[in-house]
């Protein structure tokens, strides 16, 4: 059985070797039909305390780590590259 990876940002890399990733998902509501933001905290492990707070990351389920860790962090997504801006000649 291939193990669940979900894409989330960093909300927190307080804690050593750990990282509080939110993943949000878009729901639609039974009755009305509106679409709606869902949000879910994942505690996901990271051996080398390489990720920070604001970065957008994929992360796998792995076996339990701890009592609150069973995911680990795979990747960091780059969700903030954009092409070279061409400079003014003046």
């Amino acid at each position: 059985m291939p193990k669940r990876v979900l894409t989330g940002m960093i909300v927190s890399d307080k804690t050593d070797k750990t990282v509080v990733v939110k993943v949000e998902r878009q729901v639609k509501h039974p009755l009305y039909g509106k679409i709606m933001r869902r949000s879910k905290k994942y505690h996901a492990h990271d051996e080398g305390n390489e990720y920070k707070s604001g970065e957008t990351v994929r992360i796998e389920e792995t076996k339990p780590i701890s009592k609150l860790k069973t995911w680990k962090v795979i990747e960091r997504v780059n969700t903030h590259a954009t092409p070279e801006r061409a400079t003014p000649e003046g």
